[in-house]
């Protein structure tokens, strides 16, 4: 598997060269959230194996500074540091805290943010280590990252997780111990951005106290997209994938990434969403 991975590695590098730096202008950071589906799963032709480098055609098109993925594997990982020479990225397996199982890795370029300190918690009773909370069907994690940007030195933290898809008091408590981590985590005040896949709609009540400290990007946003983000590889169309801020001037643009690329009309069975942020 590994083989193939790398054969298509080196076909992707012939083309569609990364795009360098930014416009002169506003101090801007664009910022991702992409679940990326686990490569474990048996999709018939959506397999990873098959539409893995439609991932990374997605990415050099759309640039971002920074990104975080849901549900990734550490060879999904390996193959996309692999195929972006410009990016690293940190995170762990939330298996065992090391490489077993899905990682909820942040991507960053290095050419515009460095990246300062980071680490990983369980959304569990124990999140110092491996473990199960609440109702959860799953072990979930979020991991986290103090960055600086290389051109204005201004530093912002950026948070990404993946809430539980079956329990409730789950996607309540660990939705809850993210929110008290970020105000420990960032007694400076400094700019935050929080994504993930936290699979419930903008509706749920279990975002009512996300949205009491952060604003969510898909509704503060200067020019904004109302699009699904679970698209179930073209059989549902659903909200449950966000990008939240605190400490920004602004959000100039959100946007739901349903471009087909490497003609793949579903890169993954979630779209991509990224925002334009304004310092």
């Amino acid at each position: 598997m590994k083989k193939v991975f790398l054969l298509l590695a080196a076909v992707v590098m012939l083309h569609n060269p990364m795009f360098a730096g930014k416009p002169e202008g506003k101090q801007t950071l664009t910022v991702m959230s992409y679940n990326i589906r686990n490569g474990e799963a048996n999709d018939g032709t959506n397999s990873w194996r098959y539409r893995c480098p439609a991932t990374i055609y997605m990415l050099r098109d759309q640039n971002p500074d920074i990104f975080g993925v849901q549900e990734a594997y550490s060879y999904q990982v390996e193959f996309i540091t692999e195929n972006l020479r410009n990016y690293k990225s940190v995170g762990v397996g939330r298996e065992d805290g090391k490489k077993d199982g899905e990682h909820m890795s942040i991507f960053y370029n290095k050419k515009t943010v460095s990246l300062v300190k980071w680490g990983t918690f369980w959304l569990s009773e124990t999140p110092e280590e491996p473990s199960t909370g609440w109702d959860g069907a799953c072990r979930r994690t979020a991991t986290w990252a103090l960055m600086k940007c290389r051109k204005t030195g201004k530093k912002f933290y950026y948070v990404n997780t993946h809430l539980d898809h079956v329990g409730k008091t789950a996607q309540r408590e660990g939705l809850a111990l993210i929110v008290n981590r970020i105000a420990k985590i960032n007694p400076e005040g400094y700019p935050m951005v929080l994504t993930g896949d936290f699979n419930v709609t903008p509706d749920d009540a279990i975002l009512t106290d996300l949205d009491k400290i952060m604003q969510s990007c898909r509704i503060a946003a200067e020019k904004t997209d109302n699009s699904g983000t679970f698209n179930g590889w073209g059989h549902h169309s659903e909200v449950i994938d966000y990008i939240y801020i605190s400490g920004f001037s602004g959000c100039e643009e959100f946007t739901v990434v349903r471009k087909p690329y490497a003609d793949f009309k579903f890169i993954s069975d979630h779209y991509p969403v990224k925002a334009e942020l304004i310092f």
